[in-house]
């Protein structure tokens, strides 16, 4: 949601935004519903403070009954029709987007953002390269075909080896993030629809949502939802601010159109595990932690020995919520291209006005937080890991600061065993 005082002194910049972005709200009709809620909020409260005021008459002046009761009846009319003009504008605010960084790019598609920086170097090898799916068949560490019988296609199993180097890069990174200030968490994986529309899932991304029937529920997406939603209607100290919060959890999303060579494997899947970045700050402070967040992706991947880019997403490719957003995208040997693995955004105050989460000043005054919403790790790196470690006879090499959690430095394939 973006602030209100923005839609009134400076409504032309909010539609170009909206435009930019592609939003279909109808500005004219926007603007008509706004300025009949302003002044019918004026006429109701007018309506009530002179019955308040009555009232206190009719003890000794029956005429001022008799106004009070026709007065009681007009406002009855009134507060209906504004609550019904109040439900239409809120309608269309929900809609509304973000407002955009100035530096966020022009472009409908990933392939528009704009490439910052490259690191590492990109594996070559002398035999021919295997994908994650070939690879975890070999290994016996991956298995899609029982996912999908036991569940659907886009589910799969981590096994043996696979499962202990999948829980080990999860536990290795939540370790990482605490040492750098972030609280751990272990937080449900359902969520209320207020939740969801406050986090900015709904309605924007509502096909991507699995919501249980009969239900004020559905499973999240990512723990940014419980995360935030954790501090809803809150007013957090400025002394205390920021907060740094990290958990681990499933995720589950319908992944709706999804399909062809992308899609092979376990890349694009309604169940996936990840390890989140969320960050609550003052308004003066959310392009700093933005780039930290960035910070703490980036040496994950480093220490790893992961190449990767980091791109500047462009606004076509750029949700709803976000102000804006670093994607970094990893090389995958066996797709023999980059892609994304994390995703951060800084989403100024779209959710804390959703949800109502606000700080209290050293001078006594109240404003909304910001919030940083940043990936640190998902199966996706697994995959990477499997694909740019690989050898001639299908083994995999762990990654160096795994091999103490995990307790081997090579998975070797079934066969040679």
């Amino acid at each position: 949601m973006i602030d209100p005082k923005m839609l009134l002194e400076h409504f032309d910049e909010v539609r170009a935004n909206a435009q930019r972005r592609k939003c279909a709200v109808d500005f004219d009709t926007l603007a008509q519903v706004y300025k009949l809620v302003r002044q019918m909020t004026v006429e109701v409260e007018e309506l009530r403070a002179k019955r308040n005021k009555l009232s206190k008459e009719c003890k000794d002046n029956p005429a001022a009954r008799d106004e009070v009761r026709l007065l009681k009846d007009v406002l009855g009319r009134k507060e209906a029709e504004l609550a019904k003009q109040q439900e239409k504008l809120q309608h269309m605010l929900d809609f509304l987007p973000n407002m955009l960084a100035d530096d966020v790019p022009d472009g409908d598609l990933d392939l528009d953002n704009v490439e910052i920086r490259k690191v590492g170097t990109i594996p070559t090898f002398d035999f021919p390269v295997r994908d994650h799916q070939e690879l975890g068949e070999m290994l016996g560490i991956l298995d899609i075909a029982r996912g999908a019988k036991v569940a659907q296609s886009g589910y799969y199993y981590w096994k043996g080896k696979g499962a202990v180097l999948a829980q080990s890069l999860f536990f290795w990174v939540q370790r990482e993030l605490v040492k750098r200030g972030f609280t751990l968490f272990m937080t449900p994986c359902l969520a209320k629809e207020r939740t969801l529309y406050g986090t900015g899932y709904l309605p924007f991304f509502a096909d991507q949502t699995y919501s249980l029937e009969g239900e004020d529920l559905a499973l999240i997406g990512t723990s940014e939802q419980t995360l935030v939603g954790y501090h809803a209607d809150d007013c957090l100290d400025e002394a205390e601010l920021p907060l740094r919060y990290t958990a681990f959890t499933p995720c589950f999303r319908t992944e709706s159109g999804s399909y062809g060579k992308a899609s092979r494997g376990i890349f694009r899947v309604h169940q996936f595990h990840k390890v989140e970045q969320i960050i609550f700050c003052t308004p003066e402070d959310s392009v700093k932690f933005h780039e930290e967040c960035l910070a703490n992706e980036e040496y994950i991947l480093q220490s790893l020995g992961i190449p990767y880019h980091v791109v500047n997403v462009c606004v076509g490719d750029l949700g709803a919520p976000g102000y804006k957003k670093y994607d970094i995208e990893a090389w995958f040997a066996g797709f023999g291209a980059y892609r994304e693995v994390t995703s951060n955004t800084n989403l100024t105050s779209f959710q804390s006005r959703r949800l109502n989460i606000r700080y209290k000043k050293a001078n006594g005054e109240r404003d909304f937080v910001h919030t940083i919403s940043a990936t640190a790790v998902t199966d996706r790196v697994m995959i990477a890991i499997l694909e740019n470690f690989q050898r001639a006879d299908g083994s995999v090499v762990v990654p160096e600061v795994l091999r103490p959690l995990c307790g081997f430095d090579v998975i070797e394939p079934v066969a040679s065993k």
